[in-house]
């Protein structure tokens, strides 16, 4: 989606001439539509590159433990950013996706509520209220539900304050920075939410990164790393899935 492009990078790692190659995508969680689809676009611009070298790629790692801990301790800070005794709700937003595209086998939408179960279990609050949600809707077709700003206008109705968590993204870009920042921040004020605290992404932090670090270590030389998720039959779409090839 942005510089440098799969087809530049290519050439560029041909000329490197690697013993093996692994792909670790920075999105947590599989679609066809993201990491499926540059996985495509690679094999594609490898073969153009003449790059036949041993290759491995990650599926994705909604559970691991690291992004997790650094999720976790982000939204610790989050709700101290709050008024003393407000009630609260922890909206775990992620980029939507068509349902149809879940309902043909796509693991994403299990995939995010992974990611939101363990980050509650990391948590470790009683009676925690919180909702994953989608954003970034767009067009005629009925996409994951229930919406953000669904969720963030039941929250001023039901009085109470949000903590927005971007649980599908790891760094900061226009979906955090103006959706989220600035588009529902002004949607939850209009809603009366009481208070509204974003939660950042994990960016660089350390407990993320050591994340990456181990399962690039445990990485086999070739066919596709799970990152400790693995779908059940009724996620075709899943490289990792028990009905995959």
């Amino acid at each position: 989606y942005w510089h440098p492009f799969a087809e530049e990078t290519a050439r560029k790692v041909a000329d490197w001439n690697p013993d093996r190659i692994l792909l670790m995508p920075l999105y947590p969680q599989f679609s066809t539509t993201t990491t499926g689809s540059f996985s495509r676009i690679w094999k594609n611009a490898a073969k153009t590159a003449n790059l036949n070298v041993p290759t491995a790629e990650f599926c994705c790692w909604p559970e691991e433990s690291g992004f997790i801990g650094a999720i976790v301790a982000r939204i610790r800070a989050s709700i101290g950013e709050l008024p003393d005794g407000q009630p609260y709700r922890i909206l775990f937003s992620a980029h939507g996706l068509p349902k149809k595209i879940v309902e043909a086998g796509d693991p994403y939408a299990d995939h995010v509520e992974r990611t939101a179960a363990a980050v509650r279990a990391g948590l470790g609050i009683d009676g925690l209220d919180s909702v994953v949600c989608y954003q970034s809707r767009v067009g005629p077709l009925e996409w994951l539900q229930p919406y953000t700003e669904d969720e963030i206008r039941r929250a001023g109705t039901d009085g109470k304050a949000l903590v927005v968590v971007p649980i599908a993204f790891v760094s900061e870009h226009s979906e955090t920075l103006v959706e989220l920042d600035i588009e529902y921040a002004e949607l939850a004020a209009e809603s009366g939410v009481p208070a509204y605290v974003r939660t950042p992404t994990v960016n660089d932090d350390p407990a993320f990164i050591d994340g990456l670090a181990r399962l690039v270590a445990a990485a086999p030389e070739t066919g596709t790393a799970p990152g400790g998720a693995r779908c059940g039959a009724g996620f075709a779409d899943c490289p990792c899935s028990n009905t995959a090839d």
